[in-house]
């Protein structure tokens, strides 16, 4: 995709969370890596509400997170911080995702973590990482130990501070936070009730996981448009609702 695309793909993202209510005021954010050696990415501008964002207010930065072009908006230290170690570390990490929701810290608050209480928690099987809380992510020394707990995962869960996913696209990305807070937000219910839980069978809950990631488990059929469809239809819906993001 072109720097442009890029750009549109992202304030959609960002347009998307705000009509999911996945925000926090200001805080969390969402980055995109652009295509080149210069490693730059896109971030939010500090400051704005998600529902302000737009494709030209989106900020460029380096890896050291400085501003490569002219912009008014400052960038959030501990968005540089997370973002850009994700971003130098996995190749597949295009995108990287970040939410503090009422669900998902709750989540991330118990010593379980994510329970494959769901089909849609089952989509992250063994397929989520853990990294341990150590204040407001500002320190460059809990990069590598930031990275080294997401692993090759599409998602962590921050213990005590929310929840990360990566794609190779914003849409991607996008997807995979959906139903991560899905997986959450019926956990918290689930537990609420009072009652035993079911948990499946572990051989269960990996051929799902293997399912639901496209993944041939040698007689099942293999839905490869899934993802590019409900993309499709959460851009024409983002386009819907905010019909400003592409300026």
């Amino acid at each position: 995709m072109s720097e442009w695309d890029l750009r549109c793909e992202l304030a959609a993202v960002y347009r998307l969370v705000d009509h999911f209510r996945m925000t926090d005021l200001i805080f969390t954010h969402i980055s995109v890596r652009l295509p080149g050696p210069e490693h730059h990415f896109l971030i939010n501008p500090y400051g704005l509400l998600f529902s302000e964002i737009t494709a030209s207010s989106l900020v460029k930065i380096d890896l050291s997170g400085r501003a490569v072009e002219p912009t008014p908006h400052p960038v959030n230290p501990a968005g540089f911080v997370i973002h850009s170690a994700v971003h130098q570390a996995r190749e597949d990490a295009q995108c990287v995702l970040h939410t503090h929701t009422k669900a998902g810290c709750a989540v991330a608050a118990q010593r379980d973590g994510l329970l494959p209480l769901n089909q849609m928690s089952m989509e992250f099987y063994d397929r989520v990482g853990y990294h341990d809380y150590e204040g407001v992510a500002l320190s460059l020394a809990e990069q590598k130990r930031l990275v080294d707990d997401l692993g090759p995962h599409p998602a962590l869960i921050l213990r005590n501070h929310g929840l990360l996913t990566v794609g190779q696209t914003p849409g991607q990305a996008f997807l995979r936070m959906h139903y991560l807070e899905r997986a959450c937000e019926i956990q918290v219910a689930a537990q609420a009730t009072g009652v035993p839980l079911v948990v499946p069978e572990p051989e269960v809950c990996e051929r799902t996981a293997r399912q639901l990631t496209g993944v041939d488990t040698g007689d099942d059929f293999v839905d490869d448009q899934a993802g590019a469809l409900a993309w499709s239809a959460l851009r024409r819906l983002a386009d819907r609702i905010a019909p400003d993001l592409a300026s």
